[in-house]
Formats: C-alpha cells, structure tokens, sequence
C-alpha cells in the first residue's frame, strides 16, 4: 500500500468535514495515512475556514 498523496489527503478532510466519507474509505485513510499528516491538514482547514468567517462577518458589518 502507498501512501496517499496531499491532494488526497485533503479530499479525504474535506470530505469528512462535511460528513460524507464512507466507513471503508475511513478505514482506509487510518491504514495507508499517518495520523499525524490527516491531524496537520485538518488543522490548516479549520484555520482557514475560520478566517475566512471572520472576514466575511467583518466585510458585511463594516467592521
């Protein structure tokens, strides 16, 4: 088994994040990836995805 790519590691965390990742595909991710890999990705995203709601907010408030 290799192990998997960025892209599809971040496949794999957005797909979890929105809920749609299968137990197979899971069980996959655990077995080929390191845990540690999934963990820094799904860190990068949330800060992201939470500076990108701060903007936002700011921007329509005029803040």
């Amino acid at each position: 088994m290799s192990k998997p790519t960025v892209i599809q590691v971040i496949k794999s965390v957005l797909s979890a994040v929105i809920g749609v990742r299968s137990e197979e595909d899971r069980q996959k991710d655990f077995e080929q990836g390191s845990l540690s890999t999934y963990v820094v990705v799904g860190l990068i995203f949330i800060v992201l995805f939470v500076s990108g709601l701060i903007f936002l907010v700011s921007l329509i408030t005029g803040n």
